[in-house]
């Protein structure tokens, strides 16, 4: 039976790989003001990044059930089944969203599947997770299979990402105006990690920012033993360098030849920030 793999706008995915995979996009939106954007109008990324650079500072939305709805049910009157990878329960209420949109479509289209798996991942982390899908979907495997592959294998799905600006945590609501007034006098530089509950959390801090990117490095040297990574995801809030500088000494280290580079995308960096590099791969623990 013929499926389609359906996430959400916070998998990061490149415009150019979602086409050429065909994956169904739901889009979250973000907000400047009064200025609305998602779908048919959004930001460079580079101006995204700028704009908060200049101290505006935006505000996300989940995905509308409504609109869910209606991308699903195009693809169930084709005839197709869906697989749909949420963003992580544990920091959107997007996959609730998902699933009253699917509940709704459940008792409209009773000879179609919809399958909803919660990534408890985010970025190119839930991006990766996808990647996984994707090429198993391209392998013959059918809905089912893959559904149980990535319900077993999330929590292997490993985050580690750092921010620059620990001003962004203390909006979100991740460290106190305290810790974000003497951390940044002392050039504190947070790492951190999405848990077993796909939550945002502390790992350590490190002081400045090239030992806060090396120690990214470090710990997926303690969590790779046993997993194969052919490729490993990096994302980056305008950092482009950094996540360079990543992507090298991973290279350097483990071998690893085949990254995917690109931007945090606008709904996660409302809340991570300019200078964020986060780094994704499979090991034995997140």
């Amino acid at each position: 039976m013929k499926y389609i793999i359906s996430t959400d706008s916070t998998a990061d995915l490149p415009a150019s790989y979602v086409k050429e995979h065909d994956i169904a996009i739901q889009f979250l939106s973000y907000a400047f003001g009064d200025t609305v954007y998602g779908l048919n109008n959004q930001l460079d990324p580079h101006d995204f990044y700028d704009r908060m650079r200049s101290g505006e500072m935006p505000t996300t939305n989940a995905c509308i059930p409504d609109e869910v709805q209606n991308s699903f049910e195009a693809y169930l009157k084709e005839g197709y089944d869906i697989l749909h990878i949420s963003f992580s329960s544990g920091l959107s209420a997007s996959h609730n969203n998902a699933r009253i949109a699917a509940n709704e479509l459940a008792e409209q289209y009773p000879d179609r599947k919809i399958i909803l798996v919660d990534s408890l991942c985010a970025s190119l982390g839930q991006g990766l997770f996808v990647h996984y899908a994707v090429t198993m979907k391209e392998q013959g495997k059918s809905i089912e299979e893959v559904a149980a592959w990535l319900e077993e294998n999330k929590l292997h799905l490993c985050h580690q990402f750092t921010v620059d600006d620990l001003f962004h945590l203390h909006r979100g609501g991740r460290v106190s105006k305290a810790t974000a007034i003497i951390g940044t006098l002392i050039n504190v530089k947070p790492v951190l990690h999405v848990d077993n509950e796909g939550h945002l959390t502390s790992v350590c801090n490190v002081r400045g920012r090239k030992k806060a990117l090396l120690k990214l490095v470090e710990l997926m040297g303690e969590q790779i033993d046993g997993y194969q990574n052919d490729i490993v995801f990096i994302s980056h809030g305008d950092c482009l360098e950094d996540a360079e500088f990543v992507a090298a000494q991973v290279k350097e280290r483990f071998g690893i030849q085949n990254f995917l580079i690109d931007y945090v995308s606008p709904t996660i960096g409302a809340h991570s920030g300019p200078g964020t590099v986060a780094l994704f791969y499979l090991g034995n623990t997140r």
